[in-house]
């Protein structure tokens, strides 16, 4: 059996699938390659992206059976196979979670092995509300813990459809879930725009953390240059730009453009010798205040 230390016990008890039973969610802090992973059923967990070999390796000792990517990213599928762990790919995206999709999520818990660990990117908005959609409607945990949970995992409030699928969620039919004509896939193509984001976040978080060590070589992945990560960027948003152009918004198109002339400034501030520290700083910013404003705009409202 895992020990889970008292520490790790955050004050939030919700009711399962009886009347008389109760969980304590679980704050994993011993898994650090499991980024904000929680335990908020004995058979259900949320939480980031498995960090490589040895996050995967964690989810083992967890005990985890079956691993759902609600994430637009294509899952690291060897890895999982290396700890003979099953994959399945469910993604969507900020704007909530449609009634279908939040039948498939619930089946999957009903009719996948368990222990289940639902994972987005980061682990704080995608993988928070989807769990809490399939526990509630596979009748494991009570719709009144929805919300909360949310808040606690650090879902933004500004993804206002994930809130509102949380809120919504309710038990399903058992019988008609089964029923249900779905075969899970381990990975399913995302759509461009989508995948794009995902570069796109992936190229920016490489940039936090490099901003966070100084702009020096990070030991855990001394791959990474600065300079180079901030030129991905801007090619990134370049050619979603040229993508985008016959498809999009002006006010949209100008964000994108905005970012990526933020990124050629974060990408000329690091090749500068010395290297312009308040100039990457700025640009970095700027960069992640116009991606705020976008997802704002377009990606976090509910879909209508």
């Amino acid at each position: 059996m895992i020990r889970f230390s008292l520490l790790c016990c955050l004050l939030v008890l919700f009711a399962g699938n009886t009347a008389s039973a109760e969980f304590r969610v679980v704050r994993l802090h011993h898994v650090p390659m499991l980024p904000n992973a929680f335990r908020i059923h004995p058979e259900l967990f949320s939480g980031g992206t498995p960090n490589g070999d040895l996050g995967f390796a964690q989810l083992k000792r967890l005990g985890i059976k079956t691993i759902v990517s609600v994430d637009g990213a294509t899952p690291d599928l060897d890895a999982a196979r290396r700890q003979a762990l099953r994959y399945v790919h469910l993604p969507h995206g900020y704007e909530g979670i449609s009634e279908t999709h939040a039948q498939r999520l619930a089946k999957a818990v009903l009719e996948l092995p368990r222990p289940i660990y639902f994972h987005c990117h980061h682990g704080k908005h995608r993988s928070p509300a989807a769990a809490v959609v399939a526990g509630v409607g596979a009748g494991m945990i009570a719709p009144s813990v929805g919300v909360g949970f949310l808040q606690l995992a650090g879902t933004s409030e500004h993804y206002t459809g994930l809130y509102q699928a949380a809120a919504g969620a309710h038990k399903m039919d058992a019988s008609l879930l089964r029923a249900l004509p779905f075969e899970f896939a381990e990975a399913v193509e995302v759509a461009p725009m989508a995948k794009s984001m995902v570069e796109i976040e992936g190229a920016f978080s490489h940039l936090s953390q490099l901003r966070s060590s100084g702009w020096k070589v990070l030991a855990e992945d001394p791959d990474l240059d600065p300079a180079h990560e901030a030129l991905i960027l801007k090619e990134h948003f370049t050619e979603l730009i040229r993508s985008s152009r016959d498809q999009r918004s002006t006010r949209f198109l100008a964000l994108l453009e905005a970012s990526r002339d933020s990124a050629a400034k974060l990408e000329a501030g690091l090749r500068r010798t010395p290297r312009s520290l308040a100039e990457c700083r700025d640009a970095l910013a700027a960069i992640s205040s116009d991606c705020r404003q976008c997802h704002r705009e377009y990606r976090d409202r509910p879909a209508k």
